[in-house]
């Protein structure tokens, strides 16, 4: 007698495959892939932030703004100056000498601390945008984890549907020889085998994809290597107050504190234009050496000269107020940002959280429900296409119904896992696990 597999609310399930062994089965017929690591979603989380290629370019504009603060630092450089003259009148006997010369600048308004006080806020911004980087690079990598459990399950299916056709195309050719059924329903269900096998191509194939977008975003430049997700779509669900999650994400949110350190920014380029207005000192100092003179009418010894003087730029540029206005405009748009990205996240975890209750609701209707009664309206047909009671089309609609509930709440159940991914990506907190 020819047995249906059983859903996931039933005790036993002699035709379904563990996940782990699918994936060790499919991985072991994969040529390009001989080494395979099973890893939970912490693991391999920990992984992608370790390994993944593009956050670790991402991480150099950090080193960047730090280099940046050193450069805010820097002191204007002293300017050394020397030179030789000739009084071109050899015939006068007049006399050649040599000059040296040491200027520097003191620059004035606060220009420096302004520099200096920017770059600071300007690297603040750099590591909030290093940090929404990885809650978007967490929660993609995250997807794709769950994605791929998702194919491993519709492969399970289509593999648990196909041997239970070959199972029930053996039994029927032996009922066939038997006299018990026609020549056209033996064919019929081996047909139906044959069917399914196919099918189980494109679920491998998509499978395989999958397994490969996860080494991607971990990093993984050798191809002959697989990760292989061990989690499952168990622990999901989660009781959580819509108000706290955008109060905590309007507070914590990597890209809201970057928009709140944009004012700061745009404060401090208001400093910085307004502390270049103000005039730099320059101070200026050197020593002439002069050589002795002949001249019958005015001889004169070597002797030298010492100077020291200021200069002072005449700011007639301070007419033009462009810097000034675009800064103080800067201000005014970065006010206005931090209220647009507020609004944005509030909509944003609004929506995501309708999502995933959404999605709850979805999951816990299948596993009350149509899942259980799929699988015992198909245990019912086969126990009565055994008996000769009814025909072999019955069996072959029912377990196609059978089969699309239960792809219907991978779907549901992947698309739990997914929407609870974005919710904490948006609202900013993180406890996959």
């Amino acid at each position: 007698m020819i047995s249906a597999p059983t859903t996931q609310t039933t005790k036993k399930n002699p035709m379904k495959l563990n996940s782990t062994i699918l994936f060790m089965t499919l991985i072991i017929g994969m040529t390009f892939q001989s080494r395979a690591q099973h890893l939970s979603i912490s693991q391999y989380l920990h992984l992608v932030g370790q390994e993944n290629l593009g956050y670790a370019a991402e991480k150099y504009n950090v080193n960047i703004a730090e280099a940046g603060m050193e450069t805010a630092r820097i002191f204007p450089d002293p300017e050394f100056s020397a030179g030789a003259f000739d009084n071109q009148q050899s015939k006068l006997k007049l006399g050649q000498g040599v000059s040296v010369g040491l200027a520097t600048t003191i620059e004035l308004g606060g220009k420096r601390s302004a520099r200096i006080a920017l770059a600071k806020s300007e690297l603040e911004q750099h590591q909030m945008t290093l940090q929404d980087y990885f809650r978007n690079l967490r929660a993609d990598a995250a997807i794709a984890y769950y994605e791929a459990i998702h194919k491993g399950n519709l492969l399970q299916l289509q593999q648990s549907s196909h041997q239970f056709m070959e199972q029930l195309a053996n039994a029927d050719a032996m009922r066939y020889k038997l006299g018990v059924i026609t020549e056209t329903d033996a064919r019929q269900s081996k047909l139906e085998a044959s069917i399914l096998e196919n099918g189980m191509y494109q679920y491998e194939a998509d499978l395989k994809a999958a397994l490969v977008r996860l080494s991607v975003f971990a990093g993984q430049k050798k191809t002959d290597s697989s990760l292989i997700p061990e989690g499952n779509f168990k622990n999901l669900d989660r009781s959580l107050n819509l108000y706290t999650l955008v109060t905590e994400a309007q507070q914590h949110r990597a890209d809201a504190l970057f928009a709140l350190i944009g004012k700061t920014v745009a404060k401090n380029e208001l400093s910085l234009a307004k502390a270049n207005r103000v005039s730099d000192l320059g101070i200026n100092t050197g020593l002439q050496f002069n050589g002795a003179s002949t001249n019958e009418e005015a001889p004169t010894p070597d002797h030298r000269a010492f100077n020291v003087g200021i200069s002072l730029p005449l700011k007639f540029s301070n007419r033009y107020r462009g810097e000034l206005k675009s800064a103080q405009f800067g201000i005014s748009k970065a006010n206005l940002e931090y209220e647009a990205i507020l609004q944005q996240i509030q909509s944003e975890v609004t929506q995501a959280y309708l999502n995933y209750i959404a999605a709850q609701k979805r999951v816990q209707q299948y596993q009350h429900g149509p899942l259980k009664e799929a699988n015992q309206i198909l245990e019912a047909k086969i126990y009565s296409y055994t008996r000769g009671e009814i025909a072999l089309l019955e069996v072959l609609n029912a377990r196609r119904t059978y089969n699309e509930i239960q792809q219907s709440f991978y779907e549901a159940q992947a698309s739990l896992a997914i929407t609870l991914i974005e919710l904490e990506r948006v609202a900013g907190f993180w406890d996959l696990k």
